[in-house]
């Protein structure tokens, strides 16, 4: 009786807790095709104010790769009205934050400031689409930074390497198989003339969204969003067609050599669908049942008990067309690499051929639970997950049900998806090296 009553309250406090945290939010469209959304929460006097574009690195063409992670930097260079070098001066002056990120299929830039500099915020991403300086001087100026960041976080980087690495393992024809960050080759052959047009077709209103977030006036805002973004042009809309990839079908063992290591990794790549797809939310709680704290079947296996690796992990790694996942350990000393991947697939096969216990899929569902709540706890999360949603998925509101799909998903589900998707013969086995020393 008390286990009953116990599962009751636990389940009223569950659904009070996610009904406090529903999001209410207002959105439409410009004349020139802005999408704008407007979230309300005047507990805090501050603002976010975000503009995500739909671009990232898989947008470009051949010998033209990482343009937009070069305009990740680019458009803070400085526009018409503002001086090059004085955005962030101007920012911080102002009591606020910034920064922008890119992935491979979208760019986000944003700000947050205290409530009273709302036109401020919105003054400076309305410069940043309307009035960029995109010149010869920005331009030789940002690829010199790109160059450091990418000599930096992959060449210069322990394991920097794994993800181009997993990119061109799993990908042939589609843009996913370059990295982001692009070649610096094809930046340095890259003219003024590239960039422009690479600006023009992209960071445009139609292919972007407009968040505005906090403490603010409904009716005052809409009226200041359309002072600044409606005078926007349209630009002309975006079209992709990527080539689609053959399926994998026999498995693949390649070897990559990394000079900034002394450890070896082990990995088995798998290509699986994009974020989009149901299934790509049941990869997602396979690998935090794989992987997700010392609990977890790969850690608590290899780590804790059997001593053979250092460090394990299980990872959906989320792309807008196709995702990749990855699973990949460090060893313990002499423990062969081989040793490794038959341990790590082991795990995979059971969650391939027999259902997770109901004790796991229970604290599956709480991990999800409070991921969930968590990235609706602060109104910058609430405007990057209101960007992502509609820009990426089509639909604003899974920032109040997205939490639905994964309470849907049943055991039985996760052994078919595993099934489908993680079997031998459709990866590719990864000998993550230290570089050959010369003999002498």
């Amino acid at each position: 009786m008390k286990k009953k009553l116990f599962a009751v309250c636990t389940l009223l406090f569950s659904c009070t807790l996610l009904l406090a945290q529903e999001v209410q939010y207002e959105e439409y469209d410009l004349d020139n095709g802005l999408h704008v959304i407007l979230h309300k929460d005047n507990s805090a006097p501050v603002v976010t104010t975000s503009v995500m574009y739909h671009v990232g690195g898989k947008d470009r063409t051949e010998g033209r790769t990482g343009f937009a992670h070069l305009f990740e930097h680019l458009l803070f260079e400085g526009t018409k009205n503002i001086e090059k070098g004085k955005w962030f001066e101007i920012v911080s002056s102002n009591g606020g934050t910034n920064n922008a990120n890119t992935t491979q299929d979208r760019t986000y830039y944003y700000e947050v400031f205290p409530s009273n500099n709302l036109e401020l915020g919105l003054w400076l991403e309305s410069e940043r689409m309307l009035h960029p300086v995109i010149n010869q001087d920005g331009v030789d100026t940002q690829i010199e930074v790109v160059k450091e960041e990418k000599r930096l976080r992959y060449d210069n980087s322990p394991y920097g390497q794994l993800l181009p690495v997993l990119g061109e393992n799993l990908f042939e024809k589609h843009p996913y198989k370059d990295p982001n960050i692009g070649y610096m080759k094809d930046l340095e052959a890259a003219t003024l003339e590239d960039v422009k047009a690479y600006n023009e077709k992209y960071y445009v209103p139609n292919n972007a969204v407009l968040v505005i977030a906090g403490d603010i006036d409904i009716a005052k805002t809409k009226g200041l969003v359309q002072d600044y973004f409606g005078p926007i042009p349209k630009g002309a809309d975006v079209s992709r067609n990527y080539l689609k990839e053959t399926p994998i079908t026999t498995e693949r063992r390649v070897q990559f050599y990394d000079p900034n290591i002394q450890i070896p990794a082990a990995g088995l790549a798998y290509r699986t669908p994009g974020f989009k797809e149901r299934d790509a939310y049941v990869l997602d709680m396979i690998s935090t049942y794989l992987s997700d704290g010392p609990t977890s079947k790969l850690y608590k296996k290899m780590v804790d008990d059997q001593k053979q690796a250092l460090q394990v992990g299980a990872f959906n790694i989320p792309q807008e067309d196709y995702s990749m996942y990855f699973v990949f350990a460090l060893p313990v000393g002499e423990t062969p690499l081989d040793t490794l991947i038959s341990e790590m697939d082991e795990e995979i096969a059971k969650v391939r051929t027999v259902p997770i216990s109901e004790r796991d899929y229970q604290k599956l569902q709480n991990k999800f639970e409070n991921q969930y709540v968590n990235s609706n706890s602060s109104v910058e999360g609430i405007a990057s997950s209101l960007a992502r949603n509609y820009m990426l998925y089509g639909d604003t509101e899974l920032i109040n049900k997205e939490i639905e799909i994964y309470r849907s998903v049943t055991r039985d589900e996760i052994m078919e998806v595993a099934s489908k998707y993680l079997k031998p013969n459709q990866r590719v086995i990864i000998d993550y090296l230290p570089e050959e020393k010369p003999s002498n």
